[in-house]
């Protein structure tokens, strides 16, 4: 039984971050067919307007394309922004895509970057485009660019729908149009980050293809997305999970610099890995398929052949499939040892990473929820080991949720307090920090067993997402937030404060008032825009160990095992291995 609760728990996870692709929109279940009719002739260019807006087609520095329209918005859909890196541009910058001559379909989603989906190898390698969203006649509208997440080896750009997006109901507190929304696909695992030295024998190589990739979809967006009613000089970057990971790495990166006005960390946090450290983790991962074909006689010896930079181990590497490679490294699990990225290698991002002390400071907001572990705990295999099923199945339960409860605590201030206290010295620009607690075991609204997971955000953006099956998100006090929530985000990709003088007032975090905005509704406490509030919700690292030193909700045996096995090696557990003696799991 507990086997295929965590195999359930696990598919949920795999789905809310990586399967969007098979979402359809709300535009795309209105669409009509769209054919050429007879107009009354009229000045040439006034018909050549009247049919291009009919048609949807928009003329890009590649070429047209022809979208689909929707209830007031127009998709377009797998736009490329890059050729296409396979063949001898597998592990290279990305190049520009071939230009064409007639409009290019993009009515119809395209297929996502190559990853493993249902234990099997999908997606495509030629993977370098995005999609647009935009309301009927927009122009000059601010631009909201989305990473998804996936852990930079899974997910798609169907994981944020943008049709409510760009122009919203009646029932929203903000109405008209807001924004014109685009959303990247990109290179994932060692298809998108590979820092093997025979990879990179030529000065200023580097193994970061994923946010090289990303780096030229905000030039796009930058020299084309006029041509769909947005501001190309204002352009806010956004991402969840992996994606603002990213989006935090953008922040230290030379790469990126006057590359977007605004930022958006949706549980973020700062990850970094180190590039020698990545080396031999990855040259590992890859040593049993050198030994399959030949070129070593064990893992040992492959992986040290793996790590010099003779052009023989290149020639190898761009020879082995696809599929083989696709394979490797996953089931990560916010574990960067697993599936190292973001390499400091002194050309994306410093070697110092985010002890550097030159940010591009934008305004920036970071997002949490308040259970941001329990998909990852909940669902970790270590649950149906030998070892948990030595505990009595109360036991068990008090384990997990004990591995819930800190592991949330310590996720939720990763991703957002800790991130401020380290930039505020040296960061230019306001920070706002946003904590969701609706859904939580402290909320009127609880979402048991899941709490404020990670992506409690992404109903209040979009009615359509992988997470109804959760919860009734149609409930008037969620989409009361919801409201809410678009009218700040709307406030804030226009001119960067997500204040207006209407709504309650969202302080900027500061060392002396370390509050966030906190998202929750009280039954007896309606409307929810009345008592909206900043508080502080700030703690440490040391104060949550002190806790869970102290907790006897669970056995001495539980508990070891929960710190050991299930919270051990994340994102967020650098202190927590150190204080309790957590091996490292770099190879």
């Amino acid at each position: 039984m507990r086997k295929c609760l965590a195999l359930a728990l696990t598919a949920l996870l795999v789905l809310s971050l990586a399967a969007c692709g098979q979402q359809t929109d709300n535009a795309g279940n209105a669409e009509s067919e769209v054919t050429e009719t007879e107009e009354p002739e009229v000045a040439a260019d006034t018909d050549s307007e009247s049919a291009d807006a009919d048609l949807l087609i928009r003329q890009t520095e590649y070429g047209p394309v022809q979208g689909q329209a929707g209830d007031g918005i127009g998709i377009w859909y797998a736009v490329p922004y890059g050729a296409a890196p396979v063949g001898e541009l597998r592990w290279t910058p990305p190049q520009n895509p071939e230009t064409w001559t007639e409009p290019l379909d993009c009515a119809s989603p395209g297929a996502m970057a190559y990853q493993m989906a249902s234990g099997e190898a999908a997606g495509t390698e030629d993977c370098l485009n995005l999609d647009i969203y935009a309301p009927d006649n927009a122009e000059n509208l601010p631009v909201l660019v989305f990473l998804h997440g996936g852990n930079n080896q899974t997910g798609n750009t169907r994981e944020l729908i943008g049709s409510e997006l760009v122009i919203n109901g009646d029932d929203r507190l903000n109405d008209g149009q807001t924004c014109v929304f685009v959303t990247l696909n990109y290179r994932l695992g060692i298809f998108g980050f590979n820092c093997l030295p025979a990879l990179h024998t030529e000065e200023n190589s580097t193994g970061n293809y994923a946010m090289l990739d990303v780096a030229k979809a905000l030039d796009w967006v930058k020299n084309n997305i006029a041509e769909f009613g947005g501001n190309p000089d204002n352009i806010t970057i956004s991402g969840f999970s992996a994606g603002g990971r990213d989006v935090m790495a953008m922040l230290v990166s030379p790469l990126f610099a006057g590359k977007f006005q605004k930022a958006i960390a949706f549980s973020g946090g700062m990850t970094i890995a180190d590039t020698d450290d990545s080396v031999s983790a990855i040259a590992a991962a890859v040593a049993p398929l050198a030994v399959e074909d030949g070129k070593a006689e064990d893992e040992t010896a492959a992986k040290a052949w793996l790590m010099t930079d003779g052009e023989d181990v290149k020639e190898w590497l761009y020879g082995v499939s696809s599929e083989r490679l696709c394979a490797l490294m996953g089931n990560a699990g916010i574990r960067m040892s697993v599936f190292p990225h973001l390499y400091n290698d002194g050309i994306v991002f410093p070697k110092e990473g985010f002890d550097t002390s030159d940010y591009n400071s934008v305004p920036l907001i970071m997002l949490t929820g308040s259970t941001e572990f329990s998909f990852f705990d909940y669902g970790d295999a270590f649950w149906d080991s030998d070892e948990a099923s030595a505990l009595d199945e109360d036991d068990l339960q008090a384990a997990k949720d004990f591995a819930n409860a800190y592991g949330s605590d310590m996720y939720r201030i990763f991703n957002a307090q800790c991130s401020a206290e380290k930039m505020y010295g040296n960061y230019d620009a306001n920070i706002y920090i946003c904590q969701v607690n609706y859904g939580g075991a402290d909320s009127a609204y609880t979402i048991a067993p899941f709490g404020a997971f990670h992506g409690i955000f992404v109903p209040l953006l979009s009615s359509e997402n992988n997470y109804s099956g959760l919860y009734d998100f149609s409930e008037p006090a969620y989409q009361e937030l919801s409201a809410i929530f678009n009218r700040y985000l709307q406030n804030f990709l226009s001119n960067g404060d997500p204040n207006n003088g209407r709504m309650p007032n969202w302080s900027p975090w500061t060392p002396e008032n370390p509050v966030s905005l906190i998202l929750d509704a009280k039954p007896d406490q309606e409307p929810v825009i009345e008592y909206l509030s900043c508080e502080d919700v700030s703690t440490t690292y040391a104060d949550i160990i002190a806790r869970m030193e102290a907790d006897e909700s669970v056995s001495e045996d539980g508990k070891k095992l929960a710190i050991a096995n299930v919270m051990n090696g994340r994102w967020f557990s650098d202190a927590l291995d150190e204080y309790y003696g957590n091996p490292s799991l770099w190879k």
